[in-house]
C-alpha cells in the first residue's frame, strides 16, 4: 500500500500530523508526504516517512512525479485549493480532514460554542482511520538530525556556573508567533524574565532577533541568552529538548515542546485552547499549564490572529498574571 499524506504548512500543524504518519506506517504502508519546501527539514529526519515531496508555490512543480507513483490513497490534512489540486491530479482514493471552519466562525463572531471538544490530532487521524490506521496513544514525534544538536554549555557559560562542562538548568522561552495578538508584548516579556527562577534562552526567527536582543539587555535579575535568528528550526528544537521548562505562545514551538514531553507554560492571547490545538502529550501524560484571561467578551477575536488588538486594549495578553507564570516556573 502506498499512501500520500498532504499538509503544506505550518510548523505546528506539521508536527501535529506526525501521529497520522506513524499510524499509517504501522500498517506496513509506503508513506510519502507533500509539504512546502520551507518545512522539508521537519519531515526528512522522520523515519516513518519514505519520501518527502516539496513545493515552493504550485502543485504543478511535483504533479508529474506524483502521478508516476501510483498511490493507493491520499490523506488530505490541509483541505485547501492546493490539496484539492493534488486529489484531482491523482487517481487514488482520497480522504480529507474536517477544518471545522463553520464552528470556529460561530465561536469567533457570536461566541456560540459548537466546537467538537476534540484535539486536532484526533481530527487529523479521522481520515486515516478510513484506511485502517489507528492512533497508538504515543503522542507527537520530532526527530533532530545529529548535526543540528546544540551544545548548551557554551551558550550558558558564565563565571556564575564555574565553567562547568554541563549546561545549567534553563527555561526556553519561544517569544515569537505568526501574529502579534498571539504573543505577549515585549515589556511584559521583560518583566516576566526578570522574575523567573532559572536562566532564560530566547527562541525565535530572524524577525524576533532585534526584540530578543532588547529583552536580553533589559533584564537585570536573570541571565538571558538571545538565540533569535541564530538557529534553524531543528537547532531551536534541540534547545527546547534540553530545557528544564518551556514558556511559549500558541505557536509551532509549543507543539515541538509537547513532542519532547516537556513541562510547558503556554500563554494564550486572541486564540483559545478550545480550538483544539493545545499541547498534545501521550496518553496518561499532562505537563502543560495554560495561562489565559477568561471571560473577555472579545475573545477569541480570530481563529488565527491579527497584527494588533482590534479593540486597542490587548487585555487578553496584558491581563495574564505574571506572578502565576513565575509560580509555575518555580
Amino acid at each position: 500500500m502506498k499512501v500520500l499524506i498532504v499538509r503544506f504548512s505550518s510548523i505546528g500543524d506539521i508536527v501535529l500530523t506526525t501521529p497520522v504518519v506513524r499510524a499509517v506506517k504501522q500498517l506496513g504502508a509506503e508513506v510519502h508526504y507533500l509539504s512546502k519546501r520551507s518545512f522539508q527539514s521537519l519531515l526528512q529526519p522522520n523515519p516513518h516517512i519514505d519520501k518527502v515531496w516539496a513545493i515552493d508555490k504550485k502543485v504543478g512543480e511535483v504533479k508529474a512525479g506524483l502521478q508516476q507513483q501510483d498511490f493507493d490513497y491520499v490523506i488530505d490534512l490541509h483541505n485547501n485549493l492546493r490539496s484539492l489540486q493534488v486529489k484531482w491530479a491523482l487517481s487514488a482514493t482520497a480522504y480529507t480532514f474536517d477544518k471545522i471552519n463553520w464552528e470556529k466562525w460561530l465561536m469567533v463572531n457570536f461566541k456560540i460554542n459548537r466546537l467538537p471538544g476534540q484535539h486536532i490530532v484526533h481530527r487529523y487521524m479521522a481520515p486515516a482511520t478510513r484506511i485502517g490506521a489507528a492512533y497508538d496513544g504515543q503522542g507527537l514525534d520530532y526527530f533532530i538530525p545529529e548535526e543540528d544538536e546544540v551544545a548548551m554549555a557554551p551558550l550558558l557559560a558564565t563565571e556564575a556556573f564555574g565553567g562547568s562542562p554541563e549546561a545549567p538548568p534553563y527555561i526556553a522561552f519561544a517569544i515569537g508567533a505568526a501574529h502579534n495578538t498571539k504573543r505577549m508584548p515585549t515589556d511584559r516579556i521583560i518583566a516576566l524574565c526578570d522574575q523567573l527562577p532559572l536562566p532564560v534562552v530566547l527562541l525565535g526567527g530572524p524577525g524576533e532577533a532585534e526584540e530578543g536582543e532588547a529583552i536580553a539587555k533589559a533584564v537585570r535579575q536573570q541571565q538571558v541568552v538571545n538565540t533569535c535568528g541564530r538557529f534553524n528550526i531543528n537547532q531551536s528544537a534541540s534547545v527546547v529538548r534540553q530545557a528544564a521548562k518551556v514558556i511559549t505562545h500558541d505557536t509551532g514551538m509549543m507543539h515541538i515542546a509537547a513532542a519532547f514531553q516537556k513541562q510547558i507554560l503556554s500563554l494564550w492571547g486572541n486564540t483559545i485552547p478550545a480550538f483544539g490545538m493545545y499541547p498534545f502529550y501521550p496518553d496518561g501524560v499532562q505537563k502543560n499549564s495554560t495561562f489565559e484571561v477568561e471571560g473577555l467578551k472579545c475573545r477569541p477575536c480570530s481563529k488565527i490572529g491579527f497584527q494588533q488588538c482590534p479593540k486597542g486594549h490587548f487585555k487578553c495578553m496584558r491581563g495574564i498574571p505574571l506572578e502565576e507564570v513565575v509560580s509555575a516556573a518555580e
